[in-house]
């Protein structure tokens, strides 16, 4: 089953009136990292208001030589594929990523996509605090590299955090660890991180000499038990 654990930074609140500035993805197989992830900033054609860079740190000035929304548009669907969608307090992403692709000219995102953490954490955790910020602490989560909101940075902690709202699994043992600068970098309001290379999976069949070796020292077994079944 694939997922993309995505998060979205803007201009503001409300679709329309604010733009998307900064989409970050990471792709899931069956619960587990693949290792590849979609990142990239938008030029969103607007002022920035200082409350929503004091939350990012994404200025007008960074953001006035980036693409438009419009311009990767088609390299984020492709991206996307047909995976479910995941993200915390998810209305509000979806809400501007499908104001972003039908202003684009594209299909709007199908609701049925969504899978919200926000609600599954207040489930399983009534009462609690369930910011982000929250989870992480709860989980055991490192987000010391989150200085700012940053939306690959979040989709990576919200991957972990998914993980664990979802079944769990040791922290420290997961199939990959994400590298600290590169977490850091997208963090801030440098240049896209580099995308890290998807280990293939490794073989798990026999080899021919295995399967010899296997059936000759089946042979030699005397009066083996399951011979004796019909």
């Amino acid at each position: 089953m694939r997922e993309i654990v995505f998060d979205t930074e803007t201009t503001g609140l409300s679709p329309g009136g604010d733009r998307i500035v900064e989409i970050g993805c990471v792709e899931l197989e069956n619960r587990v990292e693949t290792g590849r992830t979609y990142h990239c900033y938008f030029n969103p054609e607007r002022d920035m208001p200082s409350e929503a860079e004091a939350v990012h740190g994404l200025s007008s000035a960074f953001l006035s030589d980036k693409p438009l929304f419009a311009d990767k548009a088609l390299e984020l669907i492709e991206f996307l594929g047909d995976a479910k969608l995941v993200a915390h307090n998810a209305s509000f992403d979806f809400g501007f990523l499908n104001f972003e692709l039908e202003k684009a000219g594209h299909e709007c995102v199908c609701m049925t996509r969504m899978i919200d953490t926000l609600p599954m954490a207040r489930t399983k955790h009534p009462g609690a605090k369930h910011s982000l910020d929250a989870l992480c602490t709860r989980y055991g989560v490192d987000r010391s590299a989150r200085v700012k909101h940053g939306a690959l940075l979040d989709a990576e902690l919200l991957t972990q955090v998914y993980i664990e709202l979802t079944g769990g699994r040791q922290i420290g043992l997961g199939i990959e660890v994400s590298d600290t600068s590169t977490v850091a970098v997208a963090a801030g309001i440098e240049d896209a991180p580099a995308p890290r290379k998807v280990r293939p999976a490794r073989p798990h069949a026999p080899s021919a000499e295995e399967l010899a070796a296997h059936r000759a020292f089946i042979e030699k077994m005397e009066d083996p038990l399951w011979s004796k079944v019909a």
